[in-house]
């Protein structure tokens, strides 16, 4: 495990096969904190039918009522992670975040569901702000990125089997059913964090790669800073000069925070897409897109991270490159997927473009980490995760949502209407007319309507699920070019770094 050594005071040598087992850890609780966050999009239209609900209350319980505490709340636990124990906080905060995703299983309306929506935002605050630093402490800078992408891992992973299990138990069971069997078992994980990791001396990795011998190291152990407001608003004032005010750190966060938007964003309503636009089951949809996602999306992130770890070797600018290019490559792709006319040819070529999507997620992690003094990187990824998460996850499927409704209303008036562009701009000009929300709830046309009402609102709802995936996939193409200009001066800022 660990071989506590030192001479002048105590510095534990952990061995390669204990941080493979941490960092195997780490990414089981990031796995189910996405299972647990992610689920909602596979079981929503199940949701939607039973409650009632439109596509906007959707993306508001699968985006802001979980990002808005989840983003607030992190920048203080992370604050906490700078002083306390990082391990005791991911424990308690898996207990939380499972307790209440299990309890989402017993809302039986809106208001209640966002109620525990918010009680899984609260818990899921306390889980990446203090892995990243953990993980930064374990692994030198030069494999940071690579760690980091086997922690990224857990979103396809956790998208995954939420999709494939939550999918079967909705369909098998029920949507309540689901959100209970996949919420309990991150209890028992997060006793077997507290028990198995160890909290690492702060910048613990940081030497590891000049040639000292170990019984040589003398390392003092770094003092606390005492607590007072004025302290803390200035550690975040650092934090947050070097993610907005240095030109390449501030072009990674906004692709990151761009791409994530049009991700949560089209990612919401992919599975219920598959139900509207194809008849397919909620089974079937979940292990569709779930093996989908988490193969390519699951080879993209890992080769995100030993590529520019590899590449960064040469020059760090492909820190910035590798994302630029694999978001420009991928969109195109998307969009060729969702134009199809049948679910296999959909399916099919939805396998290609998610290994050139996520390729941008641990080179941006990697960048920021690198960026911060060791005190200060939980702090670096909670103030990245709340620019980020407030406005992609927060805004994204909510944005998807009300593109649907009103492409929907606009549809439902104007069924003759083709064309992506021409049914978004005429959306907007819709005036009057029926409501498509009042005469299809849920989306379906009410029992013992006339077969004609049901067949247009289902055609209408497919449709428009199409158009408003299709527009959110346009924001990778847009994060690609903010990444491309990170590159511009990558090179003397991580030289700056290093040197500091």
């Amino acid at each position: 495990m660990a071989d506590a050594r030192a001479s002048g005071g105590e510095r534990p040598l952990y061995s390669n096969g204990y941080k493979a087992t941490v960092l195997g850890l780490l990414l089981a609780a990031y796995t189910f904190n996405f299972i647990d966050r992610t689920i909602i999009a596979t079981i929503g239209q199940a949701i939607k039918v039973d409650l009632k609900l439109t596509d906007t209350q959707l993306g508001l319980l699968g985006g802001l009522y979980f990002a808005l505490l989840y983003t607030v709340l992190g920048i203080p636990i992370a604050r906490l992670a700078e002083r306390w124990n990082r391990v005791t906080i991911i424990s308690l905060s898996l207990v939380v975040w499972s307790g209440f995703t299990a309890l989402c299983g017993a809302a039986t309306s809106f208001a209640q569901l966002a109620l525990f929506r918010f009680g899984v935002g609260v818990g899921e605050a306390g889980c990446s702000p203090p892995s990243h630093s953990l993980i930064s402490d374990y692994y030198e800078p030069k494999k940071r990125a690579s760690a980091l992408s086997i922690y990224s891992f857990g979103i396809p992973l956790g998208t995954m089997f939420g999709a494939v299990a939550g999918g079967w138990l909705a369909q098998e069971f029920s949507w309540r059913v689901a959100f209970i069997i996949v919420g309990l078992p991150g209890v028992i994980l997060a006793l077997i964090v507290k028990l198995v990791i160890k909290e690492p001396p702060r910048g613990h990795s940081e030497i590891v790669e000049r040639p000292i011998e170990p019984e040589n190291l003398v390392v003092e152990p770094a003092p606390k800073p005492a607590f007072s407001m004025t302290t803390e608003f200035k550690e975040l004032w650092a934090v947050f000069k070097i993610l907005f005010f240095k030109w390449p750190v501030l072009h990674m966060v906004l692709g990151v925070t761009i791409a994530s938007f049009g991700s949560y964003g089209s990612g919401a309503f992919v599975p219920s897409y598959f139900v509207r636009a194809f008849g397919l089951g909620l089974a079937q949809v979940g292990l569709i897109t779930g093996l989908i996602g988490g193969f390519s999306a699951g080879v993209g992130t890992l080769i995100g991270g030993f590529l520019s770890d590899w590449a960064g070797k040469r020059s760090v600018k492909w820190y910035a490159w590798v994302p630029a290019i694999g978001l420009i490559i991928c969109t195109p792709i998307y969009i060729l997927a969702y134009l199809q006319s049948d679910w296999q040819a959909t399916a099919m070529i939805l396998l290609i473009p998610g290994i050139f999507h996520y390729v941008y997620l641990a080179p941006t992690f990697a960048v920021v980490q690198n960026s911060v003094e060791p005190r200060r990187r939980a702090t670096a990824t909670a103030l990245l995760f709340f620019f980020l998460n407030l406005i992609a996850l927060g805004g994204g499927p909510v944005f998807t949502g009300w593109l649907i409704d009103h492409l929907a209303q606009y549809h439902f008036n104007t069924p003759d209407a083709a064309g992506v562009v021409h049914s978004l701009l005429g959306s907007f000009g819709v005036e009057g007319g029926q409501s498509f929300a009042a005469t299809c709830p849920g989306g379906i046309a009410p029992k013992g309507s006339a077969p004609e009402l049901a067949a247009q609102c289902r055609s209408t709802l497919a449709l428009s699920s199409q158009q408003g995936i299709i527009i959110s996939l346009c924001f990778y193409a847009w994060a690609g070019v903010h990444y491309a200009l990170a590159a511009i001066g990558m090179v003397k800022h991580m030289k700056s770094r290093e040197a500091a």
